[in-house]
């Protein structure tokens, strides 16, 4: 029983001592809650102001408000009241000017009102609940970013306060995400509307819009497939969507070129330097659509606004331009820097050209176009040394054609003496299929052809004025090339062409024909402008009418596309007529192309229902595809009597005449687009297509084959060059009497084959 009582005893004292150790433990846990820092504990009444406070700074914007509208209230109802924005709408104009002005400031107002909401919900938490105010800055900031932990909350106070919390970290979030989503939406509208900026070198930059860039992109991504593609930005007046889909209409393959659109004004630096311009190779500023005056200035502003980048340009600037009295102020704005093109007066020259010789057209946009045959200008160290005449046959796969003499300070001469020798420095031009198809091997063995007598009447001598003065005016003076041989100039005939529609250019097209016919010509000009006008518009151009050595001028006044207007002409007697897109609707396309179509058709109709004994010239056949009896087949007819050039500005309407093969030929904005993207390619190519177009120096010629051979007569391309070498003429292709086109730098140059007199050949010459 003692025993019993003794252990009893025991576990009751060990059971006291493990209680005094508790409640030990509970003591050092509550002290080591308690904050620490010169024994600060909160109180109740801390815990109310930290709520009164709270609220008040949440209660100021109302209040601020309600005061700044009665304000502005009583100001608008007093007597002495001066008519004057109200303080409120001041207060908001302000507010937005400073969110418009400061790109960051939108993203800067949210996040000081997130640190107002963290802070003012921080305070009422800390008054309502028993936690530190560290720990209640902490949850409300959780309820901030997670609406959803307030669930856990206890009481009727901590509850309002967090759902309160809640609800403005919501509207946080939702404010964050627009921002986002806006910043997100305007730099894909920036992308999709071709704002961002081009991070390119080496590319070709077009500047501006029109029909032609078409064509001029199809050339250029012609001639950039030997190197795999190429990139060409165009930048326009447009939206981005709008170039982009317009480009895809025209179904071109590209042939790995990457064309990017970008909007932007070429008179803005900023969006000068958005296209990488100071680091492209080239840049071609387009003409616009519309007056040729207008569209020149705007030119001339393109150009000042591309001299004047910072950065420099690293390539040359291509200008077309619509009148040629605008190139002297280009050339003076831009320098060195600038090669230009004028449409205008390229169409023109060539009308003329290949309305005198047929088919001239045709070898024109070989040459012009990377489809072909084009020129190239490259050095050639193992080729000095070597006379021109050894250097003509030194390419089996090209044919030089000049030569850049370094000792002319780079000047490109072109049908060269055949005993200029090739100094060190000098580059030759020649015509080839691409820049890495051709290179000079051994010189070939080239049987000697002595070149067939034929008595060529003398050249009649002449008296010519210079008017003014030009920089190349030695060069023109001094034709230190040679001259053509008396016996060798191919004799002129009299010849009749008509003008139909008027030009701005008119006077000078007079100026070139009374230059190239010979005398006793006539040029009959029908048109709806009044003589007296006619007259007046000429002499203000230049053009004395009394002065013409060559050509008689004719006015018939009508309209070209009225049929009894047409009749009252001899068309049956015309050699050439050329439709000219008339200056009264050349700044629309489609209007000029349909005005050019109605006369060409109603000509082609006048002349077949003329044609004498159509019963004996249909039994014998014509050229086309139509049938005898058509209207068709009897304007096709008709084009075998005389020939018709028609300049067309839309390539469609281009290509809808040329399959019906009643114009001998359709001139059109595409061989402009073609000088454009070759002399983008090349600078040093506008010196010579400026002396092709030019009325003193060389051009192309078409000669009938018995200049130079006789019927049947077995001759190799080269020797067929050594007797034209003797004419002081290169020769650079054929057209077989039986081919529909001509063969530009043909193939085994050296192997024999039969010629017929009725072929005629292709040949650089002097300008008679």
């Amino acid at each position: 029983m003692i025993l019993v009582r003794f252990v009893l005893q025991d576990k009751i004292s060990q059971l006291n001592t493990r209680l005094q150790v508790c409640n030990l433990l509970e003591s050092v846990d509550f002290i080591a809650s308690l904050p620490q820092g010169n024994g600060y504990v909160p109180n109740k009444s801390l815990k109310n102001s930290a709520l009164v406070v709270s609220l008040t700074l949440l209660s100021i914007p109302f209040l601020l408000f309600k005061y700044v509208d009665h304000v502005s209230k009583s100001r608008r109802s007093s007597d002495n009241f001066i008519e004057e924005v109200s303080l409120n709408k001041q207060l908001a104009y302000r507010v937005d000017v400073f969110l418009s002005v400061h790109p960051y400031a939108k993203p800067l107002a949210l996040l000081v009102a997130t640190l107002l909401l963290i802070g003012l919900g921080g305070l009422a938490l800390f008054g309502v609940t028993n936690d530190s105010l560290a720990d209640c800055l902490w949850l409300s900031w959780t309820h901030v970013a997670d609406s959803g932990n307030h669930a856990n909350s206890e009481g009727i106070g901590p509850r309002l306060v967090s759902v309160s919390i809640s609800f403005g970290g919501m509207l946080i979030f939702a404010m964050m995400l627009g921002l986002v989503t806006d910043a997100i939406s305007e730099k894909f509208d920036s992308l999709r509307k071709g704002k961002s900026e081009v991070v390119k070198q080496n590319h070709t930059l077009v500047l501006g819009w029109s029909d032609k860039l078409g064509s001029l992109l199809n050339q250029l991504a012609i001639a950039n497939e030997s190197l795999g593609g190429g990139i060409v930005v165009v930048m326009a007046e447009r939206e981005k969507e709008d170039m982009e889909l317009d480009i895809a209409k025209k179904e071109f393959d590209f042939r790995g070129t990457s064309v990017i659109c970008r909007s932007g004004s070429p008179l803005i630096l900023a969006d000068l330097k958005k296209v990488s311009v100071s680091k492209a190779r080239a840049v071609i500023v387009l003409a616009g659509d519309g007056n040729a005056d207008q569209s020149d200035a705007r030119a001339l502003r393109t150009v000042l606004s591309l001299t004047g980048v910072k950065e420099g340009l690293r390539g040359h600037i291509v200008v077309e331009l619509s009148d040629l009295d605008n190139e002297v102020l280009v050339k003076l704005v831009g320098g060195d820097h600038v090669e230009t093109v004028v449409a205008h007066d390229v169409i023109g020259r060539l009308m003329i050209q290949c309305a005198r010789q047929p088919g001239l057209a045709q070898i024109w946009e070989d040459i012009l176009g990377f489809e072909n045959c084009e020129f190239y200008i490259k050095r050639w160290p193992q080729l000095d040394g070597l006379q021109f005449e050894d250097v003509l046959i030194s390419f089996p796969d090209a044919i030089p054609c000049g030569v850049k003499a370094a000792s002319c300070g780079g000047k490109i001469i072109l049908n060269p003496d055949d005993s200029y020798v090739l100094q060190e420095g000098d580059e030759v031009l020649v015509i080839a299929e691409d820049d890495d198809t051709y290179a000079p091997t051994a010189l070939p063995t080239v049987k000697e052809a002595p070149f067939i007598h034929i008595t060529r009447p003398a050249r009649k001598p002449q008296k010519i004025l210079l008017c003014g003065w030009r920089r190349d005016i030695d060069d023109m003076i001094v034709v230190w090339r040679g001259h053509l041989p008396k016996d060798f100039i191919v004799p002129k005939s009299m010849e009749k062409i008509l003008l139909c529609g008027w030009r701005r250019d008119m006077e000078d097209m007079i100026m070139v024909l009374d230059a190239f016919l010979a005398h006793g010509s006539e040029l009959w000009m029908f048109n709806d402008v009044p003589e007296q006008k006619r007259e007046r518009k000429l002499s203000d151009g230049g053009l004395d009418i009394n002065r013409l050595v060559n050509i008689s001028l004719v006015n018939r006044e009508g309209n070209a596309v009225i049929r009894r207007h047409l009749e009252s002409l001899p068309l049956e007697s015309f050699d050439s007529i050329l439709i000219l897109a008339d200056e009264a609707v050349e700044d629309s396309a489609i209007q000029a192309d349909s005005r050019s179509l109605a006369t060409l058709l109603l000509i082609r109709d006048i002349q077949a229902k003329r044609l004498p004994c159509r019963e004996d010239m249909n039994s014998h056949g014509y050229r086309g595809s139509f049938s005898q009896g058509s209207w068709m087949g009897e304007m096709q007819q008709a084009s075998d009597k005389s020939v018709i050039i028609s300049e067309i500005l839309d390539p469609r309407t281009k290509n809808l005449l040329s399959m019906s093969k009643i114009s001998d030929y359709v001139l059109s904005n595409e061989l402009v687009s073609m000088a454009l993207a070759m002399v983008a390619e090349d600078r040093q190519i506008n010196d010579v297509l400026e002396e092709f177009f030019a009325e003193e120096g060389n051009e192309l010629h078409i000669r009938q084959a018995d200049l130079y051979l006789r019927e049947g007569e077995e001759l190799s391309f080269y020797e067929v060059l050594s007797r034209a070498r003797q004419r002081r003429e290169i020769v650079i292709g054929y057209r077989l009497a039986n081919a529909e086109k001509a063969v530009i730098n043909p193939p085994a140059k050296n192997e024999q084959r039969s010629w017929s007199e009725k072929d005629v050949f292709v040949v650089i010459a002097e300008k008679e």
